[in-house]
């Protein structure tokens, strides 16, 4: 692995700690229950995890995403749930505001963003519309005086019910371009907003501990001003979040492919199988060294692309290599884990059993395998052939 600077190594260190020391003891019995983790979100606010990347001016650390990244890593180490119940509140709740809101805006939700008191989220992705972003979008906002008044549905949206859930950002069709094609725009809609309606949690193959949620919107109503940035650029201004969030995707992505090393090699030195340690035997020797491998790619490809966005260089190409790298990695190792482990694998009280299924969704989530593809053939300029 990379030499880590001071600060970056004490940060990593730290989260390592917590992870090992605070999540570990408990979260296999709240994965069970399905129970949202108020408690270890807590304390992950009053450690500054929300605030790494947002200036010290709005409650935040002063850090920069590279330091997100690694602190994703190590929580996914332990469990997927809490890691991603950090990258959405940073990547999806707070970053578009940061980036494109106004002073005003930065100054009511940055604060309380960042101290972990409350949560953000992002409303992209609709029933009728995964990949197919534009074409699928059917909420609407529309301007009557001084109100947007948003109709609509939301899928699958992290982080948008719990009791501290504080505002979303909505994609919304605002009008039509000059071009013919749908004019999106973001609003930013607080929770407890007459008109807007959480549904109950999904029932989830994994991230048992994580909040995902279908969001409705009927005749809901906020102020004009609450628009995220410009007018019509909406769409824009989330697939630049989603370029540094598919970083931060593979970081926790990564952080799953390690702790299934770590899991594996404390296992095959404890079980015994005819006369030996288990992992006496080549077959389970080449097993875990094939998943160090993958995870140590999968790392160095994050790395890379963290380093090109902290440097103002292009990065989408990297970013889709990393997480389409380090999502496979995580899914590879996760399977191989759970075959060391025989039957105990199976079992949910094993951290590879949450692993195996928290693993999935590393390939689906904020851009399919198949999109990273798509996005790093048209970098190489093969699109258009």
């Amino acid at each position: 692995m990379p030499k880590l600077n001071e600060d970056y190594e004490d940060l990593r260190k730290t989260v390592e700690a917590f992870a090992r020391d605070v999540v570990a003891p408990v979260i296999g019995d709240l994965y069970q229950r399905e129970e949202f983790p108020y408690d270890i979100v807590r304390q992950m606010g009053a450690m500054g995890l929300f605030g790494l990347p947002i200036p010290e001016e709005y409650g935040g650390m002063g850090g920069d995403y590279f330091a997100l990244c690694l602190t994703l890593e190590e929580l996914a180490r332990v469990d997927s749930s809490v890691s991603i119940t950090v990258e959405a509140a940073v990547s999806l709740g707070a970053m578009p505001i940061y980036r494109f809101g106004t002073a005003e805006q930065r100054a009511e939700w940055l604060p309380r963003l960042t101290s972990g008191e409350m949560l953000g989220a992002f409303g992209l992705t609709e029933p009728g519309g995964g990949t197919d972003v534009p074409g699928g979008m059917r909420t609407t906002a529309v301007l009557d005086g001084n109100e947007w008044v948003i109709n609509g549905t939301k899928a699958f949206i992290t982080n948008s019910g719990t009791d501290i859930t504080g505002v979303v950002g909505v994609a919304a069709i605002t009008g039509e371009r000059a071009d013919g094609k749908k004019e999106i725009s973001t609003i930013l809609v607080p929770a407890g907003t007459p008109g807007f309606t959480a549904s109950k949690k999904y029932s989830k193959v994994g991230w048992n501990c994580s909040d995902t949620r279908e969001l409705s919107f009927d005749n809901c109503r906020v102020p004009a001003e609450n628009l995220l940035g410009e007018r019509g650029r909406g769409y824009a201004q989330f697939l630049q979040t989603l370029d540094e969030g598919r970083i931060a995707i593979a970081a926790l992505s990564v952080g799953l492919a390690q702790g299934c090393v770590d899991e594996s090699l404390r296992y095959v030195r404890e079980r015994q199988a005819f006369g030996h340690p288990i992992g006496h035997y080549q077959a389970i020797q080449f097993k875990i060294a094939d998943m160090e491998v993958r995870t140590h790619t999968a790392r160095l490809a994050y790395y890379h692309a963290a380093e090109k966005m902290l440097a103002g260089e292009p990065f989408k190409k990297e970013a889709a290599i990393a997480k389409l790298v380090a999502g496979d990695a995580a899914m590879d190792n996760a399977r191989d884990a759970t075959q060391i482990f025989g039957g105990y694998g199976f079992m949910n009280e094993y951290p590879v059993g949450r692993f195996y299924r928290d693993a999935k969704i590393l390939e689906i989530g904020e851009g399919t395998s198949e999109v990273q593809r798509m996005l790093i053939a048209r970098e190489l300029g093969l699109s258009g052939l």
